[in-house]
């Protein structure tokens, strides 16, 4: 577990409990992964049923539960913590790979507020998460020195658009990795002002960023594509297959020839070519 810096800036998401609720283990890796980089406190279900017993023990800001699921799904999870005093006022968001317009309705008359699309943008889910728990009543307001450690408009309008300038760089060919002074360079900044402004926009350095798109775009690959793995590695940057190998194991606590198993034991969809083959 990623541990906070002792005086962290502010952020809505920070020591914010999340109860996650999915079956599929990496999906959990995942979004628990880029969940403790936020700095929130994550509990975690494995079914719809677990999610309301625990809901009631730890009281969690929020919740991110999955609608489909063995034992209770999330429809009738969310019925039960709507219907119960204790919990009904916790905001409850749908993770979902393919919801109809049926299981929207059937979300949002249960009581969910939202809905977060698989796979996951990180981006999505941080705005996502941010606008819900900014919208609870009970809202915390932040300490004054954390406010006071907030940078001025100015400097938040900076962020955004050395973030968002290279983001694009960065996500136009994952395959390169670029040198930081560099890039920097091209953008008439420094490398300490460029891994500020992302460290304010996304809770990490510009190479952790670039670290996890790669890893989101590994985990599509080998889902939808049947590309060989070196393939994929190549396409990523990674000199050898090896490497991404050990990379992708870190980050989600299985080789990628061990997820590609787990994805054919289990409802995944048939893997096509990659985009633009």
């Amino acid at each position: 577990m990623s541990t906070p810096s002792r005086h962290p800036p502010f952020d809505l998401l920070a020591n914010q409990r999340i109860l996650l609720v999915d079956d599929i283990r990496v999906d959990r890796m995942l979004l628990m992964g880029f969940l403790e980089k936020q700095h929130c406190r994550v509990y975690i279900a494995e079914d719809g049923q677990d999610g309301y017993r625990k809901a009631q023990i730890v009281r969690p800001d929020l919740i991110l539960m999955d609608i489909r699921m063995p034992v209770c799904d999330g429809i009738t999870a969310c019925h039960l913590l709507k219907g119960n005093p204790a919990t009904r006022d916790i905001p409850v968001i749908f993770l979902t790979a393919a919801a109809s317009p049926a299981d929207r309705v059937a979300g949002l008359s249960a009581g969910a507020v939202d809905y977060i699309s698989k796979p996951f943008d990180f981006e999505e889910v941080r705005l996502r998460l941010c606008i819900h728990l900014k919208n609870r009543p009970d809202a915390a307001t932040p300490a004054p020195d954390a406010v006071a450690e907030r940078p001025a408009p100015a400097a938040r309008k900076l962020d955004h658009i050395l973030f968002h300038t290279t983001r694009e760089i960065l996500l136009d060919d994952l395959s390169v990795t670029p040198e930081l002074e560099a890039l920097a360079k091209t953008l008439n900044t420094n490398t300490r002002r460029l891994n500020a402004a992302f460290k304010h926009c996304t809770g990490a350095t510009v190479f952790d960023f670039l670290r996890e798109e790669r890893m989101k775009e590994a985990r599509r690959l080998l889902s939808e594509t049947t590309l060989e793995i070196q393939e994929v590695a190549s396409a990523l940057g990674f000199g050898s297959a090896a490497n991404f190998s050990t990379a992708f194991r870190e980050r989600f606590g299985l080789t990628p020839s061990r997820f590609r198993q787990e994805l054919a034991h289990g409802d995944a969809p048939a893997a096509r070519p990659a985009r633009g083959a």
